[in-house]
């Protein structure tokens, strides 16, 4: 589907939808209580869809009505399932959070995916978990296959792949019977989504003690915890209140709610780089090792700085949903852009407008919407290809766009 965008400012209120990455965290972490938990304002999605079908592969009974989570506990039932066949679509916090989980379970496991998810690396679990009782059925690609039982230990884990490795342990070694060790063998990259999961995990009555080994962070996880059932609400999330904050910064007015001022979120970040720009619009430079999911939408904000701005420390975004780097280069430059890629980085170059054209998406939510948030700054409409992508987290976003006063038309 494509959506054509007349450029035209927004103007209102507009509710951020809740937090992806905690949804994740809560969801699972209640799945794996021993009793019945709650899990309030939760924004359905595709990427929260997959992990609840997960979570239910693997025992979990779930109910949900008007973004209320209803999730009696795996380990409230007396018949858990020796094997799962998991479809985690697009998600990769699915896919590698579940993965040490489904282990630590005992449970044969079948883990598929859709689009570039085959393509993403497991590397840390496939180069860890023989050691651990673990084995992989692998080439390369998906499915694949896991059996064995996960067993304590020390874990050495590079930093500056994916916190997302990290997590899926955070979840899986409170369950086995005896302590366990993360260290860290490079610098933590994304390291505000492993405080996230420690966020959570607490709510859940689990213990995660951050330490250090030499200069870099490590994570002493206690054995044998069990995960106790809570009532609990998501907070807003700032990934996707950032879009609105960065059409304000470019001249619309919107205010967002629903959003947590003591967030851990790492992109909230985007309020002081806003900040810091100032009336003026200064440019700036962002190393975004700790916030990846904001470099489309720092994208379009630095194309409306003073001078030049400079996003460093990006090489992960080229394995995201699409070669994130290259894809919103391409799609700003589409419009009336200039946006220089390297190899982990992107240079922007002020304009006064976009001039309008035609964006490819890349299957990217996050294109998207940096993409429609472009348009308000254009002389000319905006038509946006495969604008459907944003369903995977953000579903409702063009009814958001259009409350807001945005005029979208829907084409095949």
């Amino acid at each position: 589907m494509n959506a054509r965008i007349i450029p035209s400012k927004l103007h209102g209120i507009v509710n951020a939808p809740s937090s992806k990455s905690f949804s994740h965290r809560m969801l699972i972490a209640a799945a794996l209580s021993e009793g019945v938990s709650t899990v309030r304002n939760v924004t359905d999605s595709k990427d929260i869809t997959a992990t609840v079908n997960a979570m239910e592969a693997l025992g979990a009974k779930i109910t949900v009505n008007d973004g209320v989570y209803t999730v009696k506990g795996i380990f409230a039932s007396e018949n858990r399932p020796r094997t799962a066949d998991i479809d985690c679509c697009e998600s990769g916090s699915t896919l590698r959070f579940i993965i040490p989980i489904a282990a630590a379970l005992g449970c044969r496991t079948i883990f598929r995916g859709q689009g570039k998810l085959p393509e993403r690396p497991i590397t840390p679990y496939l180069r860890e978990f023989p050691s651990k009782g673990v084995d992989f059925q692998y080439n390369n690609t998906m499915p694949f296959s896991i059996f064995g039982s996960l067993q304590a230990g020390e874990y050495s884990l590079e930093g500056d792949i994916s916190s997302q490795f990290i997590t899926g342990l955070m979840f899986a070694l409170p369950l086995c019977s005896s302590n366990s060790i993360i260290k860290l063998t490079s610098p933590l990259q994304s390291k505000p989504y492993a405080d996230m999961t420690i966020d959570a995990l607490r709510k859940f009555g689990i213990e995660i003690r951050e330490i250090h080994s030499g200069d870099l962070p490590a994570y002493l996880i206690p054995g044998n915890q069990k995960y106790a059932p809570a009532d609990i609400s998501v907070e807003g999330d700032y990934s996707q209140a950032a879009f609105f904050f960065t059409a304000s910064a470019i001249g619309s007015v919107v205010t967002v709610n629903n959003l947590n001022e003591d967030s851990t979120q790492g992109d909230k970040a985007i309020v002081d780089i806003i900040r810091r720009c100032g009336a003026g619009m200064k440019p700036f430079t962002v190393d975004v090792g700790d916030i990846p999911d904001l470099v489309p939408i720092l994208t379009v904000l630095g194309c409306f700085t003073d001078g030049v701005s400079r996003i460093t420390n990006a090489a992960r975004l080229r394995i995201k949903e699409s070669d994130r780097l290259t894809a919103i280069a391409n799609a700003l430059n589409a419009i009336g852009g200039q946006v220089e890629t390297s190899s982990d980085s992107l240079t922007v170059y002020p304009i006064k407008q976009f001039t309008g054209g035609t964006v490819d998406a890349c299957n990217d939510h996050r294109i998207v919407m940096a993409a429609a948030i472009a348009a308000t700054r254009s002389t000319a409409p905006v038509t946006i290809i495969g604008c459907e992508a944003v369903n995977k987290s953000y579903p409702s976003f063009f009814d958001d766009f259009r409350k807001l006063g945005g005029e979208v038309i829907f084409s095949e």
